[in-house]
């Protein structure tokens, strides 16, 4: 018995391996490349997957967070995804319930309608919405990317969610609300607890969008304290010709790990959340 578990495991490391080096990589050059000096990179003589004279150094990471508003980027993005999320949670999750539950055989053609918004590419909104931003006084202000970014998470947070909540038995709420319960109160202490994986997909999903999008976050915000991570490195570190890429590659790494731990911690529930909201 235990010889035939080792036999399994084994092929299954076999078949598994391949993928976590190809995953792992990109961890792994983007940490040895901002070790390295600059001497170092472009020189044709050294071998790319090793160090030379003079590395592996933290000049890099030192020249990050002391010449640049790195951790101000950092601190923008936390707190641009912090109130998108928030919002978008108070807003998709009753619009969702709602179309679950409350519209009949109309609420999963509004769904679809709703889900496709965001599928409209930002390429072709920009323009218009950087009149609004102008018009309303948000020019370079983090609150220009907080009025803007709901507009695509909520779209589809809500069509996520419809499709969870309508695989939620309907008979719990009707068991609860027998026993004397709101339609308010069996969603707040019955199907929310119940949506969690759901609900977590929408947190984890809106703020990787948020961390990740560069159009409207160029086009709104010009100033180097306002920035968020993902203009922040563009812009900052590449100047003209040149490319800072032991910074840009320790930029880019210090985000990714805690967004790949998150992702690997409740990678279950993720999977759940979106399989869950499927349509039936």
């Amino acid at each position: 018995m235990k010889s035939h578990r080792t036999y399994n495991n084994f092929w299954t490391y076999l078949a598994v391996g391949p993928f976590a080096i190809v995953l792992a990589f990109p961890f792994y050059w983007m940490l040895q490349t901002s070790l390295k000096t600059d001497q170092d990179l472009y020189n044709t003589e050294n071998t790319p997957f090793g160090f030379s004279k003079g590395s592996p150094t933290i000049h890099n990471y030192s020249f990050l967070f002391t010449d640049t508003q790195y951790v101000r980027w950092i601190g923008n993005t936390l707190l641009v995804g912090v109130v998108v999320v928030l919002f978008t949670l108070l807003v998709s999750v009753p619009a969702g319930y709602s179309l679950a539950r409350l519209s009949g055989r109309w609420g999963q053609s509004l769904g679809v309608g709703i889900f496709l918004v965001y599928l409209v590419p930002p390429t072709l909104l920009f323009l218009p919405l950087s009149r609004v931003i102008a018009e309303v006084h948000l020019q370079d202000r983090l609150g220009s990317l907080m009025l803007v970014y709901p507009g695509f998470t909520i779209p589809f947070s809500t069509w996520l969610l419809m499709g969870f909540f309508k695989s939620i038995p309907k008979e719990m709420e009707d068991a609860a609300m027998v026993d004397g319960a709101s339609r308010l109160r069996t969603l707040v202490s019955v199907i929310i607890p119940i949506s969690v994986p759901g609900i977590l997909t929408v947190v984890i999903f809106s703020f990787s969008l948020v961390m990740n999008e560069f159009v409207y976050a160029v086009s709104f915000i010009t100033t180097s304290t306002s920035k968020t991570v993902s203009t922040g490195i563009y812009t900052e570190l590449i100047r003209g010709d040149v490319f800072y890429w032991g910074a840009l590659m320790a930029a880019t790494l210090i985000p990714s790990i805690p967004l790949a731990l998150l992702y690997n911690t409740f990678l279950d529930r993720f999977i759940q959340g979106f399989t869950g909201g499927a349509f039936r």
